[in-house]
């Protein structure tokens, strides 16, 4: 007679986790420092240094969390329009926008400007 096999589940990464490692790939990609990264989700630098490193999770709810899921929108909203082109994404960033009335990169570093910008691109990009 055998016995039932039964497999080792592994835990499930904390959503704190998941949602930073986001963050810190989205920024990669869009060529965020770690630096502007933390101004933007309102870390410090060391705290951000952990979240990267996986060291530490957003935690849930918080106003960093917040932030940060904004700023994973934000990537989404921009990736889609661009068609996943990094080096549009890129200068987009970095370049003035008349509609925001600034650099949308310089705007996210303030919660209402990463809002504003967040709302922009997904108005934009409901018209696609």
């Amino acid at each position: 007679m055998s016995t039932p096999s039964h497999r080792k589940r592994e835990a499930a990464p904390a959503p704190g986790a998941v949602l930073a490692r986001a963050a810190f790939r989205a920024a990669s990609f869009l060529g965020v420092t770690q630096g502007q990264l933390a101004e933007i989700i309102g870390v410090s630098g060391a705290t951000a240094s952990r979240l990267a490193s996986g060291v530490r999770a957003l935690e849930e709810g918080s106003k960093p969390w917040q932030l940060a899921a904004l700023f994973v929108r934000s990537f989404r909203s921009l990736d889609a329009i661009v068609g996943s082109d990094d080096v549009a994404a890129r200068a987009w960033m970095r370049s003035p926008n008349a509609a925001l009335g600034g650099v949308p990169l310089d705007l996210m570093r303030d919660p209402a400007g990463l809002a504003r910008t967040v709302d922009y691109l997904d108005a934009a990009r409901a018209r696609l």
